[in-house]
């Protein structure tokens, strides 16, 4: 008798721990925001991240990708040449931006929005082996119009959420912002990122340049932010958010 209640009590434990598991949103999978308090792991995401959709889509093919989703400030002011010398704001960002997108590993996905005078537009869907592209893309820019960053970022995040989906919720997931100056009037994108960051794992990396640290973008313990006041810091800068990104290896889970 004693035997069955402790089979029982055992079948009873296993079941509880399987419905636990299976609880798990699958928007906490991604790894932690190094750089900031309160990790991706460590957020309490409600809703689960990815929401579910009813329309169909397309599982990737790498559900443990990591994503690097680019926005270039295209505004008028990065005409100006304070803090890069000889060249213009603009000049510097290609340059380092080039660089950037030549140092994400070739398994990672690489994706680009601009903001200009035209408004809030994707010029690079994220994906593999568009390296080129993006670089071309990044060149095409022109420095003009103003700062919407409410609705850059409400567009990035929604990009970000759709490749979540292909990808069942796995992988990383980085938005990555280049930027000089504070957003327009009733741009202020303090709601957009705090819906990202409740709701998602992203991780959310800005280099400001040439505007010191006082920014919306900069939350301390929320997001990673990075002042740069020179060509050099803005490569270096951009170069750091594949250096906090953490690295793992199947090889670790076999």
């Amino acid at each position: 008798m004693k035997q069955v209640i402790l089979a029982l009590a055992i079948l009873i434990v296993g079941a509880a721990v399987i419905s636990l598991l299976g609880r798990r949103p699958a928007g906490n999978a991604p790894a932690q925001s190094a750089g900031a308090k309160t990790s991706s792991r460590e957020r309490a995401l409600t809703p689960p991240w990815p929401p579910a959709t009813d329309q169909a889509v397309a599982v990737s093919k790498d559900l443990f990708a990591k994503n690097y989703y680019v926005v270039l400030d295209a505004s008028g002011s990065m005409k100006d040449h304070a803090c890069s010398g000889s060249q213009s704001k603009m000049q510097a960002a290609k340059t380092a931006l080039a660089a950037f997108a030549a140092s994400v590993p070739g398994d990672a996905n690489i994706g680009l929005q601009v903001f200009d005078q035209q408004g809030v537009s994707e010029r690079l869907a994220l994906g593999t082996g568009n390296r080129e592209n993006f670089i071309r893309l990044v060149n095409t820019a022109e420095a003009s119009g103003g700062t919407p960053l409410f609705d850059s970022v409400t567009q990035a995040y929604a990009k970000l959420t759709g490749q979540a989906r292909r990808q069942l919720g796995y992988g990383e997931y980085h938005l990555v912002v280049v930027t000089d100056g504070e957003a327009n009037s009733g741009q202020d994108p303090t709601p957009a990122i705090d819906r990202l960051l409740n709701e998602s794992p992203v991780v959310l990396h800005t280099i400001g340049f040439c505007i010191g640290s006082r920014h919306s973008l900069n939350q301390a313990g929320r997001t990673i932010y990075k002042a740069a006041d020179n060509p050099g810091a803005l490569q270096q800068g951009l170069a750091d958010v594949l250096a906090e990104a953490p690295q793992f290896s199947v090889q670790k889970f076999k």
